[in-house]
């Protein structure tokens, strides 16, 4: 099933989060409205600036709780779903009841789920900067810090769902503990980044254009009436603000990740990991380091596959070995390529 197919009968999911962004902004015009009244009883600018605030504060703890709580599961159910249709090429019935009893099957509370998310994150977000790093090298190069700057930003955008992608691959490998399963699940991302990032930026670029007009129409919209009625302007820039956060995090940030994870998806299941990226991961990132520890934790006899890795890696008096697939060098004693990730 492609990608744009995927994305159509998945729309639960899409409106169930634009509906959850609206009710975050309903209540956040509840309480300004309430907080406004109390400052014009006053009719004080020092009150009406404290009153300000706290819906300030109110507010970012609404969209705490609606958008990193429930839409972080809401999220997981979308992922149960896309990887279904992937995998089976079927999207079940009532995909949403789909979704939750997958999420509950396979994290048992949301608490795990958290816990993995975060570990994710931390360590795709981790990988980035390295790559990140590479590019800074080249700095001395004359106008190379704006294309730097520039690839930075893409690389963001781009591979700013590859942990939603490593996240479904817990629902794929149902067989392994959800802390293995999400190990694998980067260095799978690891091994074919060349491949996603390829994919992703045949998608960024129409990412990039769709929320500038999403931008640009809510903006001019609040803006217009908000003028025509004599309102207040900055109250009118707020409502944009979240309005279009609501649209795209919604509508966008779903096209995407169902982008990514259709081409993450496509090639996991056939990916034979290499397993010496275990330990080289772990000294990278120090959050695949804590994520790997409780994939132990959960079945002891993984120990093994980090140690072979690193005494693989670490044997200097082992003759290096070249891949007879890509004809990469690789350390003595290494049984996957480093490079193309097949077997030495």
């Amino acid at each position: 099933m492609k990608s744009n197919e995927i994305f159509t009968k998945t729309m639960p999911f899409v409106w169930a989060k634009l509906l959850l962004g609206l009710a975050t902004i309903l209540c956040s015009i509840v309480i300004f409205a309430v907080l406004m009244g109390v400052a014009w009883l006053f009719n004080n600018d020092g009150v009406s600036g404290i009153m300000l605030l706290i819906w300030l504060s109110a507010t970012g703890t609404i969209q705490f709780f609606f958008m990193h709580y429930i839409g972080y599961l809401l999220k997981a159910g979308h992922i149960a779903v896309i990887v279904e249709a992937v995998t089976t090429g079927n999207i079940p019935s009532n995909q949403v009841e789909y979704g939750k009893g997958k999420v509950k099957e396979r994290f048992v509370t949301s608490n795990v789920y958290f816990a993995i998310d975060k570990l994710v994150s931390g360590a795709v977000r981790q990988l980035q900067n390295v790559l990140e790093k590479a590019g800074n090298t080249l700095g001395f190069v004359p106008g190379m810090d704006t294309v730097v700057k520039i690839g930075k930003m893409f690389i963001g955008i781009s591979l700013g769902y590859i942990d939603e992608c490593c996240l479904g691959y817990t629902f794929y490998k149902k067989d392994q503990g959800e802390f293995k399963s999400a190990a694998d699940g980067v260095v799978i991302y690891a091994q074919n980044w060349k491949r996603l990032l390829k994919d992703a930026a045949k998608t960024t670029i129409t990412v990039i254009i769709l929320i500038a007009m999403i931008i640009l129409v809510t903006f001019l919209g609040f803006g217009l009436v908000f003028r025509l009625l004599n309102w207040n302007g900055f109250v009118a820039f707020l409502l944009a603000c979240f309005v279009a956060a609501a649209v795209k995090s919604a509508f966008i940030d779903s096209y995407m990740m169902v982008k990514m994870m259709t081409s993450y998806m496509e090639v996991a299941p056939s990916t034979n990991i290499t397993f010496d990226l275990y330990g080289k991961m772990c000294e990278m990132s120090s959050k695949f380091k804590d994520l790997w520890n409780k994939a132990e934790k959960e079945n002891p006899t993984l120990e093994h596959v980090k140690d072979q890795s690193v005494n693989a890696e670490g044997s200097a008096e082992e003759k290096p070995v070249f891949c007879g697939a890509c004809g990469a060098k690789n350390r003595g004693g290494t049984k996957f390529c480093g490079s193309c990730g097949k077997p030495i």
